[in-house]
């Protein structure tokens, strides 16, 4: 059963410098430079969110981990619903993206890191955990580089406790050969109030 802290959470404080092109500008350029990496011109809908994050446990959860957050539209919801003395690590290869989220999201429970999702067991090792609670990732699977699907995937596998979940969103059901190899346990669902519809994945870590 997922529950939520009834603990008095920091506030996030969400800033917009002078000059700082607002999320949807930064989405736009983004996808525009970089369409294999971002994967679509138009942040997740607020209904995909509410149903991605329903299936966790918010009173279990102290390492979150987020691949691809581009311009924070998961990371926000995310802190809203995390613990005082949890922790959001956001991970991205766009470096404009993590400048723009260290920009402009202050809480001291979220850290944004310029790197590769291959890489999460070492970042989170880094940020002093042993395991992750959670892993939420948006990245294009099938048009990612050939292996680096699969090195997600184990990764990921790898970093989580056990009774985690590795949360995936996708707009191509074939994100899911790179899951199975390495997750026996996998929910599935659509939602369709986002655009394009989504497929949304629950992998869990038995």
């Amino acid at each position: 059963m997922n529950s939520s802290s009834t603990t008095a959470r920091p506030r996030t404080r969400v800033r917009r410098p002078a000059g700082t092109p607002s999320p949807w500008g930064m989405f736009l350029r983004g996808f525009v430079r970089h369409p294999v990496m971002v994967g679509s011109v138009v942040p997740s809908s607020a209904k995909l969110i509410d149903k991605m994050l329903s299936r966790v446990d918010w009173a279990e959860t102290k390492v979150f981990v987020e691949y691809g957050p581009g311009v924070g539209t998961f990371c926000r919801p995310i802190l809203d619903r995390m613990a005082p003395d949890a922790q959001l690590i956001a991970i991205d290869t766009n470096d404009e993206f993590v400048a723009y989220l260290r920009g402009t999201i202050r809480d001291p429970r979220f850290s944004a890191i310029n790197a590769s999702a291959t890489d999460v067991g070492a970042i989170v090792a880094d940020h002093g955990h042993a395991a992750a609670d959670y892993v939420l990732s948006g990245l294009p699977f099938s048009t990612l580089p050939a292996g680096v699907g699969d090195q997600i995937g184990k990764a990921t596998f790898d970093v989580l406790r056990p009774g985690g979940a590795f949360l995936v969103y996708q707009f191509s059901p074939k994100c899911r050969d790179f899951i199975a190899p390495h997750f026996d346990d996998i929910d599935h669902a659509m939602e369709w109030w986002n655009v394009p519809p989504a497929q949304l994945y629950w992998a869990w870590k038995r």
